[in-house]
């Protein structure tokens, strides 16, 4: 009885301190800059409607640096961070949903693709800046918060990869248009989650077929960037048919810009090409 009520007692004492493991739906961590002021804090954090008692972790530069150097240069990561996020729960099977506010250069189905391949899951998160920013340093953050709450640990080659990911499909969304990247980069993985290839010949497949299901004409180059980046990934230990189910609103958004004005308008201008260099061979035979 004595035993028993020690015991009682103990579990009591610890109730409070719930691991991190056991993250509730609904819960939020936010993470922020290190170069943030006072003032930019509770600024961002009235904006995230974060609660008072909510955990907090710092982004440092140097972190940005060490995950982005080797993609991006010195001068875009800059020497200060102070892209922040809230990163908050969801239930499993909801997939990934990102929103952002004064971020520039990463569209929020370029978070979400790399999020998922980095292994985060079934999260909704805001991305946020006090002032225009690329937004490359912010998966940085995002990744740090889910490793502390769910009590897992990604390891760092897959962490590398996600961020060569987001910076390669920024850089191509510079070339072809940031929706068409972003959407390039889905229709991918929605083909490697059903098909895993085993050779280079069927990943080249793979990507050749999305980018003609899209209607988007790639370089020699812009294909090899992708199949660098793709082959790096598939040596990885990720599970594509995971990473499938978190690209939910990604899919979604991908069916709403081909049916919106501008992924018609892209696709007819295609179309109006191709027409176009019809009616010129014509007129060279007449």
């Amino acid at each position: 009885m004595k035993k028993w009520f020690i015991l009682t007692i103990m579990l009591c004492m610890l109730a409070p301190y719930k691991a991190f493991a056991d993250v509730a739906v609904g819960e939020m961590i936010v993470t922020l800059g290190e170069n943030l002021t006072p003032e930019q804090k509770n600024t961002l954090l009235a904006e995230m409607k974060a609660p008072q008692d909510v955990q907090t972790i710092t982004v440092s530069n140097a972190e940005e640096h060490e995950y982005l150097g080797s993609y991006i240069s010195k001068a875009l990561i800059g020497t200060k961070a102070i892209s922040s996020s809230a990163v908050t729960f969801e239930q499993a099977g909801t997939g990934l949903k990102v929103e952002s506010k004064n971020i520039n250069w990463v569209t929020d189905e370029m978070y979400i693709n790399a999020l998922a391949t980095a292994g985060v899951k079934d999260a909704t998160i805001y991305v946020t800046a006090p002032i225009p920013v690329s937004g490359t340093a912010a998966l940085t953050g995002i990744i740090k918060a889910y490793e502390v709450s769910s009590d897992k640990v990604i390891p760092e080659d897959v962490k590398q990869a996600a961020n060569e990911e987001m910076v390669t499909t920024a850089k191509l969304g510079d070339e072809i248009g940031t929706e068409q990247a972003a959407a390039l980069m889905t229709k991918i993985k929605e083909e490697m989650a059903a098909n895993k290839p085993e050779t280079p010949e069927e990943l080249r497949t793979i990507i050749d077929s999305a980018a003609q299901d899209l209607n988007i004409t790639l370089t020699e180059e812009q294909v090899q960037n992708l199949q660098d980046l793709f082959n790096k990934l598939k040596e990885l230990n990720i599970d594509w048919n995971a990473v499938g189910d978190q690209l939910t609103k990604a899919k979604e958004k991908l069916d709403v810009f081909l049916e919106s004005e501008e992924g018609k308008s892209f696709i007819d201008k295609i179309k109006e090409g191709f027409a176009n260099l019809i009616e010129a061979i014509k007129a060279l035979f007449q």
